[in-house]
């Protein structure tokens, strides 16, 4: 079993700033792809955005120039920077990492966003 684990997520102001953390056992850190998913009450675990071991990234379009991901070597950590965050951005964030055909996730992070 893979344990991931998160931090940060919390209450915040429309149009304010958040950043999540994760951090995953080196050797998977190293080779497989990770990300971040998120789900609202009542809906389905959606794609927020995954970053490949090369630094390629993709981003759900409801996301895309607010938020960054990025993952650093050195603490075998993934982060996402959220900027200008919207009420509609309300949910628990998940931690994900891809290995091979199975998916591993974080305990999840709850982020309000609401004045």
């Amino acid at each position: 079993q893979v344990q991931l684990v998160e931090s940060g997520g919390g209450l915040v102001q429309p149009g304010g700033s958040l950043r999540l953390s994760c951090a995953a056992p080196t050797i998977f850190f190293m080779w497989n792809t990770m990300g971040w998913y998120r789900q609202a009450p009542g809906n389905q675990r959606d794609l927020v955005a995954t970053i490949t071991p090369g630094g390629n990234t993709l981003y759900a379009d409801s996301v895309k120039g607010r938020f960054t991901i990025s993952r650093d070597s050195a603490k075998n950590t993934v982060y996402l920077q959220m900027n200008n965050l919207k009420p509609e951005d309300t949910a628990v964030y998940f931690c994900n990492l891809q290995h091979f055909a199975d998916n591993y996730w974080g305990q999840g992070t709850q982020v309000t966003v609401s004045s």
